[in-house]
């Protein structure tokens, strides 16, 4: 019994505290879902009120809609490898969107399907001539850790893995924004235009159930341990030896010589 009690004191902390971590995850995932909504519900603002050339978009701002105006670099467009679209697995097409003072930030047109090989290039819509102006969704740059996908060295020419802005920069002739631009809308509207990307819903899990499970589990340790007790101590008020057996013979044996 004793040693049940020290697991008790083991276990019950460990569930309660696994219970509270995945409450957390529940609250801070709803967070992010109550950001995306405000951010999504919010008029435009110009690019350059959130965002500049060299810095890190914050992630309060992320979602948050910008205008910005410029011309389209296609010459340097780039292919956005294992995105998601109505028709599967796809590319996103990226082109920077240079503006009147020279620098440039990347802008997401959208979804485009899959080339018939792996070292094939899709057919892409070409993006708008001349002036152009741009709203979208702003959105961090991504990097291996908060998407989860690793670069891979050996692609196409002008295939990438992430939207690594501060990587991208590297290659190009001017500066860029930080962040990146989803395409909503533009004007003028090219004759035809990649397939516009979703916004991506928020993954808010099952970390609210998780803890309720793992505060029942704690619920139903504590039950059992207090049972295991109650009867304990039952046992221990009344006697748990059994009484010794009578003899049932109650005849004397007979005295030898009688």
């Amino acid at each position: 019994m004793l040693a049940f009690h020290a697991l008790l004191l083991v276990v019950v902390p460990s569930f309660i505290a696994l219970g509270l971590w995945q409450y957390e995850r529940a609250q801070a995932k709803a967070a992010v879902v109550e950001l995306q909504e405000t951010n999504l519900a919010g008029d435009p603002v110009p690019l350059d009120e959130l965002t500049a050339v060299g810095e890190e978009v914050t992630r309060q701002d992320r979602w948050r809609q910008v205008t910005v105006t410029g011309t389209y670099d296609s010459d340097r467009e780039l292919l956005v490898r294992n995105r998601g679209g109505s028709g599967g697995v796809g590319m996103h097409v990226l082109t920077p969107l240079v503006t009147e003072d020279g620098t440039a930030v990347l802008v997401n047109r959208g979804w485009v399907r899959q080339p018939p090989t792996a070292a094939g290039q899709p057919e892409v819509p070409p993006p708008a001539e001349g002036r152009v102006t741009v709203t979208g969704r702003l959105q961090i740059s991504e990097t291996p850790e908060n998407t989860g996908i690793r670069p891979r060295d050996g692609l196409p020419e002008g295939q990438i893995m992430i939207i690594d802005v501060a990587a991208i920069a590297e290659e190009l002739p001017y500066d860029l924004y930080g962040g990146y631009v989803e395409l909503v809308e533009e004007a003028p509207e090219p004759a035809a235009a990649p397939e516009p990307v979703e916004v991506a819903e928020v993954n808010t899990g099952m970390n609210f159930s998780y803890a309720v499970q793992w505060w029942a589990f704690t619920a139903i340790a504590i039950g059992g341990w207090v049972f295991l007790v109650r009867r304990e101590v039952q046992e221990a008020e009344t006697g748990d030896t059994p009484p010794a057996p009578e003899n049932s013979d109650t005849t004397p044996s007979p005295t030898p010589g009688a």
